[in-house]
């Protein structure tokens, strides 16, 4: 496993997260997926939230703290009030920034490193979690009547 590699991975995922939430409003990422499910507002959230997780494992301070993280966090409850929901806008900012701060962490990383203690084990789950929800969030886009983005 290589510091570069995991690097590509979750600049993969931050692309396809980026090209999905073009064009969506705050009011879109609100919109429930029915019968049930999370809204985008929700998923990316989540995604933001547990970047704290990857971005203490390579040693950089989170841009969530507990608060802010709270609502995102498996298990809470789906956002149905836009008021206990953050503004889309502060959500993928505060993402582009957790995206500056884990290459800076990853590039400080050699091969060893992610070596010991399953460390790069540890990274890749926490990116195939994310790339899950990436995912979603394509989907989540189609739901508000966007076109696809990735083809």
């Amino acid at each position: 496993m290589k510091p570069e590699t995991l690097e590509v991975l979750f600049g993969a995922n931050f692309h396809v997260i980026q090209v999905n939430t073009n064009g969506i409003s705050h009011e879109d990422s609100l919109v429930q997926p029915k019968p049930a499910g999370n809204c985008m507002n929700w998923v990316l959230g989540h995604v933001v939230a547990y970047r704290t997780d990857v971005l203490r494992l390579v040693g950089k301070p989170p841009v969530w703290n507990e608060h802010d993280a709270a609502p995102y966090l498996r298990g809470s409850e789906p956002l149905s009030d836009a008021a206990k929901a953050r503004p889309l806008p502060q959500i993928l900012e505060d993402f582009a920034r957790s995206q500056e701060t884990l290459i800076q962490g990853l590039r400080a990383l050699t091969p060893e490193d992610l070596e010991r203690d399953e460390l790069g084990e540890k990274i890749t789950w926490l990116h195939f979690h994310e790339a899950y929800h990436a995912g979603q969030i394509g989907l989540l886009r189609r739901l508000v009547g966007k076109e696809g983005m990735i083809r």
